[in-house]
């Protein structure tokens, strides 16, 4: 069963939620980030990246970093001012080009993740790993929520769609054009009830946020002789959502260096493997249907897989990196390879052409993992090769904040 709980949500004003709502840390770099924060003083990315507020080259994992993010949490706390009540559950809807994903933000159980009930698909890095959950232990709160799924019921669906029908807490669209909304939850125990039905939750985005409170709960718990397991540390803000409203967008590559070779003779030998044909759409239409701009075109091919193969090698990353990015380019492991980028679906083809021009590289674009596969590889205990999901919209970061 799924043990949501409501917690005690730390929140800004309403009518100052949509100045300082930000983007995730993990979709921006420091540049980005700091340009998004330009002129708004009271962006959460002041601290959720708070390198853009010391100087410009600064190791992003030294010890000032971490100690202006917890300077610049308390100066946000006391003021914006951020405040605390009793512990609610709250439902939180995103509108993205008129579709609507909502969910419920609570505090999921960290024994549960630890013990694989909120499941995982992705293998997260140690060095990410150390720097969230020192961010985490050092602020002594988690100041964003994991993405978690669950497969749709009905009747839990219907009961956060008649919460929608109230009177939000707070209701903006944000410059990108994303609504959110949130409102308190009128009966929390209910919700509660319903999600103890659900048998497992998992992690859609937010692995190493969700890593980062397990090593968070198992220091603190360390150091507190009155460990209980009843502490704020034991529960993770998260926020669900049925996978009947989600939507995964793809994750496509893009080579940076070719080995000396031109992005012609890279063609030809694709062409090699794989019968190619010029096309005008560069997005794939169905899985196993690929994409690749070089020399200033487009090209679309197929790769079916074997029929005897598991659900990891039939994925459409895997199939790309198994016979066309390991053969030709020599790459064995993409989450290291430097000449290896990765673009999110929501940037558009237009920025694949964009990069592949700017190296003199190639580009792939993909046709995106669906949620039955992502549930399939969590299921079976397995790991998805990196970057094999995108989800969108994202998740604004200061809406609430959890202390531990």
């Amino acid at each position: 069963m799924a043990s949501v709980r409501p917690f005690v949500a730390l929140r800004p004003p309403h009518h100052r939620a949509a100045e300082i709502a930000s983007v995730p840390y993990d979709v921006v770099d420091t540049h980005e980030a700091a340009a998004l924060a330009e002129g708004l003083p009271w962006s959460f990315l002041h601290v959720i990246r708070p390198e853009i507020d010391l100087e410009p080259g600064v190791d992003l994992y030294s010890d000032p970093v971490y100690a202006k993010a917890q300077e610049n949490l308390e100066r946000w706390i006391a003021e914006v001012p951020y405040s605390a009540g009793e512990p609610v559950l709250l439902v939180y809807r995103l509108i993205l080009d008129g579709r609507a994903q909502i969910g419920v933000v609570a505090g999921a159980s960290v024994d549960e993740y630890d013990q694989g009930l909120i499941a995982i698909h992705e293998r997260t890095r140690k060095k990410k790993e150390d720097d969230r959950a020192r961010h985490v232990t050092q602020m002594r709160c988690q100041a964003e929520p994991i993405f978690l799924a669950y497969r749709a019921r009905p009747e839990l669906d219907a009961m956060i769609e008649g919460i929608t029908k109230g009177e939000p807490d707070v209701d903006f669209v944000a410059v990108d054009g994303i609504q959110h909304t949130i409102w308190t939850a009128p009966d929390p125990a209910a919700l509660e009830a319903a999600f103890e039905a659900i048998p497992l939750l998992y992690v859609a985005d937010g692995h190493h946020r969700s890593k980062s409170a397990s090593r968070a709960r198992e220091a603190l718990a360390a150091a507190n002789p009155e460990h209980d397991g009843t502490e704020a540390y034991n529960r993770v803000m998260a926020t669900l959502f049925p996978d009947s409203q989600l939507a995964i967008l793809p994750y496509n590559r893009v080579l940076t260096d070719l080995g000396g070779r031109s992005p012609a003779e890279v063609l030809a030998q694709i062409g090699e493997l794989v019968e190619l044909e010029p096309t005008d759409d560069p997005s794939p239409d169905r899985h196993h249907c690929f994409c690749v701009y070089a020399d200033g075109a487009w090209h679309r091919f197929r790769m079916e897989p074997a029929a005897d193969v598991g659900v990891i090698e039939s994925l459409d990353v895997s199939l790309l990196q198994d016979r066309i990015l390991a053969p030709i380019f020599g790459i064995e492991d993409p989450r290291t390879d430097p000449r290896i980028d990765f673009v999110g679906g929501s940037r558009g083809t237009g920025e694949l052409e964009k990069r592949a021009e700017k190296y003199d590289g190639v580009a792939f674009s993909l046709f995106a993992t669906s949620m039955q596969e992502l549930f399939a590889v969590a299921d079976a205990g397995e790991i998805m090769p990196p970057k094999s999901t995108w989800f969108e919209p994202k998740l604004r970061s200061g809406f609430f904040l959890h202390r531990i």
